[in-house]
């Protein structure tokens, strides 16, 4: 007992401890990342390949096919893979079974192996290289939407977009962004069925003519007196003179391309359209990295919008922020420092009608310790500021000074009754410490099992039981001590 009224009697460390969780839990909150959603890894990797020109039935057996093979064959842990063929496109969903980051992170590198193995030794030579993604909250759902519109829907509308892309992907936090709707440049070989068929050739063998020369080539290096040079052939371009120029091999000897088609500089027809407000436009999707502060992020990309439109006369292009996913967590921001405040000021105006403004008062700071203490607690797990952890604060805010009041309130009767300070305290806390501690910690075993929930939606749904346990475990030590 001696021991515990020493320790009660210790002001300055009490007023030190109160001042240290207050000033560290109030950084903690202003530097904690802002998002939507909890970091949560769904054990989903996404396979796309392009194979342009390709009919689905194509891309089905020649890309599709052979990928899954590849996925069953060699990479363990799947769940199950779900697989889309179209004109043009692969798409195989994996998702693998309820296994940790570490794992995961060892069948993604399988997959990537596997993936790029498939295309180098079995995929046609048309085929793209697979574009491999891990599916998690944060790169499952853009964390902004931009979108370029002009004034026509040309050639410059996909080269400004393809610039802004390229800066958007620059900004601290953009892990990709993906672009829809902008069509690019493309040569259209527009041949003479009669001349083919006067020399004997076929329109595949204008294919492959074309193939064969529109093409850039690396063809290693070579010594000379001056030293080491790299031989590098380049046949890719644009000009479509030049590419009638290319020879083309046929029964009666070697004749330009352009003896049997007409090569025009023409634009990719469109697979997705975008229209704004009637105007062509491109979309933008950013994802975040899993890191980064989506509050943060928005401002910096709003600032480049800015910037960008200043410029607007001149690159004929106008930037929109349509889609800004961090409204519902700062509309979740105002709602709990709303709560808190509320909550704040209704604690004093009920502890000081019926126990004075001085117990009032030291009832009340208790939640700010609490929720300074609850956020340090939560950013040592690794947690952003999310609408999860706000439903947890939220919830806790009508618990944390359940405790305190029934501590002060003991104290407040002895004090009335004539009791020395420290001795009112000390009967007090002997007095309610069995029962305040059962009524904390049976709603701690209310709210705790949740944590048990399994797959996707247990993961969503962990850390309220865990904000609110410590909001419990904290605020039942400022009630004893503070």
């Amino acid at each position: 007992m001696n021991l515990v009224r020493g320790f009660l009697q210790n002001h300055v460390l009490a007023n030190l401890t109160f001042g240290l969780v207050i000033v560290l839990g109030g950084l903690t909150y202003l530097n904690m990342p802002r998002a939507k959603d909890p970091q949560i890894n769904f054990n989903w990797v996404s396979v796309i390949t392009f194979f342009p020109g390709a009919a689905a039935s194509d891309v089905e057996r020649r890309v599709t096919n052979p990928l899954e093979d590849a996925l069953r064959r060699s990479v363990r842990d799947i769940n199950f893979v779900q697989s889309s063929s179209r004109d043009g496109i692969s798409n195989i969903l994996i998702r693998f079974q309820q296994i940790d980051d570490a794992v995961f992170a060892e069948r993604l590198s399988d997959v990537r192996r596997e993936m790029q193995n498939t295309y180098t030794d079995r995929l046609p030579a048309a085929a793209e290289d697979p574009l491999i993604y891990d599916i998690d909250t944060s790169s499952a759902f853009p964390a902004a939407m931009v979108v370029a519109t002009a004034m026509g829907d040309d050639e410059n509308l996909w080269r400004q977009t393809r610039d802004i892309k390229k800066s958007l992907e620059r900004i601290n936090g953009v892990d990709r962004v993906d672009d829809v709707g902008a069509a690019g440049p493309e040569l259209h070989i527009a041949f003479d069925p009669r001349a083919l068929e006067g020399l004997r050739v076929t329109a595949a063998d204008i294919a492959d003519a074309a193939r064969a020369y529109f093409q850039d080539i690396s063809a290693g290096d070579m010594e000379t007196a001056h030293g080491r040079w790299i031989v590098r052939l380049q046949g890719a371009g644009d000009d479509a003179a030049a590419l009638m120029e290319s020879p083309l091999i046929t029964a009666q000897g070697v004749v330009p391309l352009g003896a049997v088609a007409e090569v025009s500089r023409q634009r990719e027809e469109h697979s997705e359209l975008v229209r704004y407000r009637g105007r062509p436009a491109a979309l933008l999707a950013v994802t975040k990295q899993a890191d980064a502060n989506v509050l943060d992020l928005i401002e910096r990309i709003n600032d480049y919008i800015a910037r960008r439109n200043e410029l607007s006369a001149a690159t004929g292009v106008r930037l929109k922020l349509v889609d800004d996913q961090t409204v519902s967590a700062r509309q979740a921001l105002d709602l709990m420092q709303k709560n808190a405040a509320i909550g704040l000021l209704l604690v004093l105006l009920v502890t000081w009608m019926f126990l004075g403004g001085r117990i009032a008062l030291l009832t009340s700071i208790g939640i700010p310790f609490t929720l300074a203490g609850t956020f340090m607690a939560i950013n040592a797990l690794d947690y952003s500021v999310n609408n999860t952890v706000l439903l947890g604060v939220v919830i806790a805010l009508g618990m944390i000074v359940d405790d305190a009041v029934v501590v002060v309130e003991a104290v407040y009767y002895r004090l009335q009754r004539g009791a020395e300070g420290i001795v009112a305290v000390i009967e007090s806390l002997r007095e309610v410490f069995a029962p305040v501690t059962a009524s904390v910690l049976t709603t701690i075993a209310a709210f705790l099992p949740l944590v048990l929930l399994p797959g996707i939606l247990g993961d969503f749904m962990r850390v309220v039981p865990l904000v609110v346990t410590f909001a419990l475990v904290i605020s039942l030590a400022e009630a004893y001590w503070m």
